[in-house]
């Protein structure tokens, strides 16, 4: 379907004027975006800012190297500036303003993946390479471009950009489009439909590392699972990877022909090749990450309290990685978590979207080439004090070339709303966003019920003038609908998944159907009643015509039930069926939280 709307795209930058409502593709989901950004108040953020340090118990006074890590996650090519707690906040000019800022000739400059995809329009439409270029811009002259190393002998692959100052890893998203677009857009070659905004797209001009994502037809990692960055004197080696469970959230289509192994196997795998090189020194970027919840200061080493995925990780890890950078939960962590052995690991994260970065300082011995001090901070990009201020000139000329190419089609209005209609959860679930895209999906393809999965829901509707862009900003995946045969025993089963096997709870959002759950039941177990639209019970063996988009129809989010369904027709693109909803309601319109989902504690 992007092939759709970038053809579109391509005649509207000839004849200047806006077409058809189209969508675009990014296949897949991830994380709720009701658990993103906890920390997001303006306590939180200078919270964020304390500094967490550790020094070796035996450090003595002995010649060292200072060395600067700066990272942050979780872009997904918001490329234009955000708000956070009432402020400006991020924004790809901005950012680079805070990361240029802040570097030296020793600054490493880290991005932990979800670098692209699930991207606003200006990002998503010119099939995110302005992403990447704004990445590139931030590159040094030691840099050179993915593709000309990867033609290297294997060898030389992980030494040849030694003292590049900027490195990548991958996360789920960048698996949205799959492996041939996601070497094509890293590695260079011009889309079917481009070129965009460059004449000749070379890919990214640095390294990008990945341990645990195997090319099944080359049993080779598909990318350099390491890279060692050089600097005064000492060596850091970095390690990519990304979360085992990147299949589970992201289209089959989006991970054929890879294999993802255990996180902390391959980084463990990778150490002993660094180890082996004579590099001590050990950063994870890691496409995985938890939530902070306790943080009392900087020197109360009782204070971290870190849940979540990444925190079994890294008790598996080898003792001489000294930080990981974490990602994928787009909230904050600075905190001190032992392995196994007790080796204390520093683990940070730095929210999303570009509106934070995290501070890393290293001080490494010479004689041992190990670190022997770490300490890190997070800092939020404001955009009205500091470097924010002076936004970098040259990146906000990418932006706006960006945004004048998508202009035509973004500012399309295709309604007004009466108010605001949020992706804000009631307890039970249900959110009066959900309840709009579900229902323009029953209607899309005349079915009697269907169902929309909350991590594909990535922004609220504000009140006012609804254009295509705002639409698009929601739901930017451009996953077909399928409508599907399935018993009522089978429904029942999909929303009892809700709960089981996931990490948290995904509830999906309901149309044509009303539900009751009750939490103290357990989980496979925890659906009390469930009635049509009319009113009439949910019969366990009638046959019931259930819409979903393709992530879900094809198992994604672990509701593997629906690969179950029968009798199988392929609609509209979703966005299309949104736009075309509202195109439709009496305007203007409104959608409200009616007690689809009910929860009885």
């Amino acid at each position: 379907m992007r092939t759709r709307i970038l053809e579109w795209l391509f005649a509207a930058s000839l004849v200047g004027i806006a077409g058809p409502a189209l969508a675009q593709t990014a296949q897949g989901s991830t994380e709720q975006d009701a658990v993103n950004e906890r920390l997001e108040g303006p306590e939180a953020r200078l919270q964020a800012s304390e500094r967490r340090s550790w020094r070796a118990p035996d450090w003595l006074p002995e010649p060292v190297v200072s060395l600067n890590i700066l990272s942050f996650n979780d872009f997904h090519g918001q490329l234009s500036p955000k708000t956070v707690a009432g402020r400006p906040a991020g924004g790809a000019a901005v950012l680079a303003a805070y990361l240029k800022a802040n570097s030296d000739e020793n600054t490493l400059i880290v991005h932990d993946g979800d670098q692209v995809g699930a991207s606003p329009p200006n990002s998503a439409l010119l099939q995110d390479e302005p992403s990447i270029s704004l990445l590139n811009l931030l590159a040094n002259r030691h840099c050179r471009y993915l593709g000309d190393q990867l033609s290297m002998p294997e060898h030389v692959q992980p030494i040849v950009q030694q003292r590049c100052n900027l490195i990548g890893t991958l996360g789920n998203h960048e698996f949205d489009d799959g492996k041939d677009e996601l070497l094509r857009l890293l590695t260079g070659g011009i889309h079917r439909n481009g070129p965009f905004l460059e004449e000749s797209w070379k890919g990214a001009r640095f390294p990008y590392v990945i341990s645990n994502v195997i090319d099944t037809e080359t049993g080779d990692t598909l990318l350099p699972p390491y890279s060692v960055y050089y600097a005064g004197g000492a060596r850091v080696g970095v390690i990519g990877a990304v979360l085992e469970g990147t299949p589970d959230i992201v289209s089959p289509t989006g991970v054929a022909g890879l294999r993802f192994t255990d996180e902390a196997d391959a980084i463990n795998e990778s150490v002993a090749a660094l180890q082996r090189l004579g590099v001590h020194a050990i950063v994870v970027a890691l496409h995985q990450g938890g939530q902070q919840t306790r943080y009392d200061g900087p020197t109360d080493a009782t204070a971290d309290t870190l849940e979540g995925p990444v925190v079994e990780i890294i008790e598996r890890l080898d003792d001489d990685v000294d930080v990981v950078i974490s990602g994928h939960s787009h909230g904050f962590t600075n905190a001190l978590v032992p392995n196994a052995n007790g080796t204390p690991i520093l683990v940070t994260q730095a929210f999303s979207a570009g509106t934070a970065f995290s501070d890393v300082e290293l001080v490494i011995s010479r004689r041992s080439r190990d670190v022997i001090e770490k300490s890190a901070a997070v800092y939020t990009t404001w955009g009205d004090q500091g470097a924010g201020l002076t936004p970098d000139p040259q990146i906000a000329a990418l932006v706006a070339q960006a945004d004048a190419r998508v202009e035509p089609l973004v500012a399309r209005v295709v309604g007004m709303a009466q108010g605001n209609i949020t992706r804000t959860e009631t307890p039970a679930g249900e959110s009066a966003l959900g309840n709009l895209i579900a229902d323009a999906q029953r209607v899309a393809t005349e079915a009697q019920i269907s169902f929309m999965n909350p991590g594909g829901i990535r922004a609220d509707l504000a009140a006012g003038e609804v254009t295509w862009g705002e639409l698009f900003a929601i739901q930017p995946f451009a996953n077909d609908l399928v409508s599907m045969d399935l018993t009522g025993t089978q429904i029942k089963t999909l929303i009892e998944q809700q709960w089981a096997g996931q990490s948290y709870a995904r509830l999906l959002k309901p149309s044509g159907i009303r539900y009751t759950w009750s939490a103290s039941r357990p989980v496979g177990d925890r659906v009390i009643e469930m009635v049509d639209a009319a009113g009439a019970p949910i019969s366990p063996t009638a046959t019931y015509r259930v819409t979903v988009n393709s992530f879900l129809a094809g198992g994604g989010d672990n509701f593997k039930i629906l690969a179950e369904g029968t009798n199988r027709v392929v609609g509209p693109v979703d966005l299309d069926a949104l736009v075309d909803y509202i195109e439709a309601l009496p305007q203007p319109f409104t959608a409200d939280i009616e007690g689809r989902i009910q929860r009885i504690d």
